[in-house]
Formats: C-alpha cells, structure tokens, sequence
C-alpha cells in the first residue's frame, strides 16, 4: 500500500490550507498556542550569526582527503563519479583551505578551466555518503547544470529511520522553508510562519530566509524493518524528486522517522523537532521519543545513515544514458 503524506494530508482536519496553524479569534498560534507576530530582525540575524559560526567550526573539521584516496566510480575526458566517504565535504565553502573532496578531484584529474568551483555541479551534505558527479570540460559543466536544473538526474538515497515504518511505499509532499526561530536550518512552510516573516530587513537577514515556500517532494519505498541495538529502525530507499536543501532529512522528521545518527533534525536537534510540524500532525506509526532517544544514545558520535546509492542520467557531452551504484557502509 503506498501512503501520500502531504500537506493537503494534514489540512484535511481544518476548513483551510492553514491547518498547520489554528486560528482563534483571528490569530494564528503556534505549535504550542501563543499567539504569533512578527519576528524581530534583530533577534533572527543573532541566531544566525550563532549557527553559521558553529557551522563554520563543523566546517573545519572535514576530514582530509588526497587525490590517491578517492573513490573513482567512472571517469572520461568530460566527467568523474566518485563515492564521498561521510565527514568530507563536498566544495570547501567560504573558507578555502577546509579539506575538501572538490578539491581532491581537482588535484587528480583538474578541468579545462583550471578552476576546481568550475567542476561542481551538486553537493552532497558533509555528514552525507555516496556518489557525487564533477565536470572536467566546460561543455559538461553546462550540460551537467542544464540536467540538474531540468530534473533529468535521479539520485536514490538509502537511509535508515528510527522506527519501523507502517507502509510499504509513499509519497511526503510537503514544502519546505528557511527556519527564522533556527536559522540557517529548513523546516516544513506554514502559512503562519510564513506571515511571520512580515517586515523581517532582507539586507540584514539574507534574502534566502525570505523566499517563498519550495514545493518539496520525496518518494519512499521501505527495503527491510530492522533491529539495531534493540531498537526498531527501517532501511528506506529515498528519491528526492525536487533536490531541495535538507529535504530527505525533514520530510523524515516530518513523518515522525527522522534519520538514524541526524544530530540536526532528530531527536533533540539544532533544528525544530518533526520537521516543524506539531506531534499531533505526525502518523500514528511515528517513531516515539523514547525510541528516539535510546537510538540516538547508541549512534552517538558515528556517522548519519544516509548514503547516495545511486544516480542516473544522460551523458552530457556523449549523450550516452549512464547509471552508477554504490553500496552504504551501514
């Protein structure tokens, strides 16, 4: 039986779209009944300034890697597969000299350009595994973007959950945000947190935590229930329809499952809990908080079970159709 979990899902107990956010006597409330308002500027850009300096600390502590321990899945001429062990960022972000895999597959095969920002062409998050796709040539950049930006590239995730998932397959369509009470993270959009954004200062705030809500679609299909430790997880093949920052871990945590090992979104993350929805918005087979709890005690301090399995697409140059695979160390 395949579920659709979305927000048309959740706003079927209430008389409108927002049923995320009930509503008394015009005001919306929040998870746990205060009235909303608007938030203060000040207040956002100071939970941002703390998150991006923990962030760049994280950022910091990517493990090293040389051009002799790659990972090389495929190369020719024009592109590079490689699978990123978890620990390992993909590009070193603003602060260049963080170990990076960009910067090992540039020391090893470098690009036409001779520039290593010039062979990216998506990411995977630091404590994300598995299969990541460089250009060499500026004509597979161009033809790498344009598929990616078409959705012409399948990637499949394989990821372990916290409890066992009732459902055999399903869909969570659920759109996503920037999180203004725990910024730079995401979280599931809800009319009410959208208005409060009203009168937030995009010069001081960024103009990314003010975009409109990205429609976000994730598909699953559980591969086995399992025991780990004692405790219940599920091994779920995870497609990312829409390739949205965060989106598999919080379309995760919004169906009650969060990731095994996510120290953002699951238990008692840096992020909001279920993905911002309310507990009582989450299925009846959601994983429970002392479930939770006691899987995150015995993962703590190893890395989160998610891994880029496999990708699919059109060759950029040679128009050949390829497909890697890549197997999860958990």
């Amino acid at each position: 039986m395949r579920l659709l979990w979305s927000a048309a899902v959740i706003a079927a107990a209430a008389s409108t779209a927002s049923a995320f956010a009930p509503v008394s006597n015009g005001a919306a409330l929040t998870r746990s009944g205060v009235a909303m308002s608007a938030v203060a500027t000040a207040d956002v850009k100071a939970k941002q300034d703390a998150s991006i300096e923990k962030l760049k600390a994280k950022d910091a502590s990517s493990a090293a890697l040389s051009k002799d321990d790659l990972n090389v899945v495929f190369e020719d001429e024009h592109i590079v597969v490689v699978s990123k062990p978890s620990g390992v960022l993909t590009v070193p972000g603003k602060d260049e000299s963080n170990p990076s895999l960009n910067q090992a597959v540039f020391d090893r095969f470098g690009s036409e350009s001779g520039r290593m920002d010039k062979m990216v062409v998506h990411r995977l998050g630091m404590d994300t595994s598995g299969l990541v796709v460089f250009a060499r040539t500026n004509a597979a950049l161009r033809g790498m973007n344009s598929l990616f930006r078409t959705r012409k590239v399948t990637r499949k995730y394989e990821a372990l959950v916290c409890g066992h998932v009732a459902q055999d397959s399903g869909s969570v369509d659920l759109p996503l945000m920037r999180d203004y009470e725990c910024p730079p993270f995401m979280r599931v959009s809800t009319d009410d947190h959208q208005r409060a954004l009203i009168g937030l200062d995009a010069e001081v705030v960024g103009k990314k935590m003010l975009e409109s809500p990205k429609d976000s679609l994730t598909t699953y299909e559980v591969v086995s229930r399992e025991d780990m430790d004692g405790n219940d997880v599920s091994r779920l093949t995870l497609t990312s329809i829409s390739g949205r920052t965060h989106q598999l871990n919080v379309h995760c945590a919004a169906i009650g499952h969060p990731i095994v090992g996510d120290t953002v979104y699951g238990f008692e993350g840096e992020a909001a809990a279920n993905g911002g929805l309310d507990e009582s918005a989450l299925p009846e087979d959601k994983a429970s908080a002392e479930l939770q709890q006691a899987i995150a005690s015995a993962s703590a301090g190893k890395p989160m079970c998610v891994h880029a399995k496999s990708i699919s697409f059109r060759h950029p140059v040679t128009k050949e159709d390829l497909s890697f695979e890549s197997t999860s160390s958990f």
